[in-house]
């Protein structure tokens, strides 16, 4: 006798065992959870150094391919790209689905820190970002002011508005895209052959004579009185009339 004899001889039994099916599999279909978009994580991680001055092929041999290559050792990558260009070198590493974003960062923080002294010591720190879901801007804000030129804007911007965006619900991070506060400096090449001086000794002068300091604070036997020293230069003016070599 085969299986299915049983239930064609007895038809309360196989009546009973269907509606056992039934049941249960209604009971499922109710329990089951649903998920139309699977809960998917994508990061990706953001190497930018900035080396003022070089060129897109010095940015290229001395500082991406280095930092690539370490970043490469790095686990759960799944692809890297890189741009060289005027000044800055930037490497993007792609991760996995679903690989942790943390252990990612930290990782790839250690590569690139056994990196540093390879690099130029001009060159500054890498900055190292990373970001989680898509990278593409959901929306752009243009500013615009009557009475402000655009550095005194993306200042405002900077403090007030940036600060603010950045705190809404759902957020990741608000960039500004203005120019910033920043001197350009034109140099005579005739004067600086005849001075016998070069423009990165020029820019170290700059740097030495415009810092800010912290002074401190003097004490009387009831008094306290805090100081303060203007040692930082403001106007162009200033710049211009700044000696570089006696």
């Amino acid at each position: 006798m085969r299986f299915t004899d049983i239930f064609i001889h007895r038809p309360v039994l196989s009546t009973v065992v269907s509606l056992l099916i039934l049941l249960i599999g209604a009971r499922a279909a109710m329990e089951m959870e649903i998920r139309q978009y699977p809960q998917l994580e994508s990061t990706t991680v953001t190497v930018s150094t900035a080396y003022p001055g070089a060129s897109s092929d010095l940015i290229k041999g001395f500082i991406t391919v280095p930092l690539q290559q370490a970043i490469a050792e790095a686990s759960g990558i799944d692809y890297l790209t890189s741009t060289s260009s005027q000044g800055v070198s930037t490497i993007q590493a792609k991760m996995e689905l679903n690989y942790d974003a943390n252990d990612a960062l930290a990782e790839i923080q250690a590569k690139v820190a056994s990196q540093r002294n390879v690099l130029p010591a001009e060159a500054q720190d890498p900055v190292i970002t990373s970001t989680t879901g898509d990278s593409t801007a959901l929306m752009y804000i243009s500013f615009y002011s009557t009475e402000l030129q655009v550095p005194q804007i993306t200042d405002y911007l900077t403090r007030v508005v940036q600060p603010k965006l950045q705190a809404l619900p759902g957020v990741g991070k608000a960039r500004i895209l203005g120019r910033n506060f920043a001197l350009r400096v034109w140099l005579n090449p005739e004067r600086l052959a005849a001075v016998d001086m070069t423009p990165t000794e020029v820019a170290a002068k700059l740097r030495a004579n415009n810092y800010q300091a912290a002074v401190g604070k003097t004490r009387g036997k009831f008094t306290e009185i805090s100081l303060t020293s203007d040692t930082d230069i403001a106007d162009p003016e200033a710049f211009r009339n700044l000696v570089v070599k006696e």
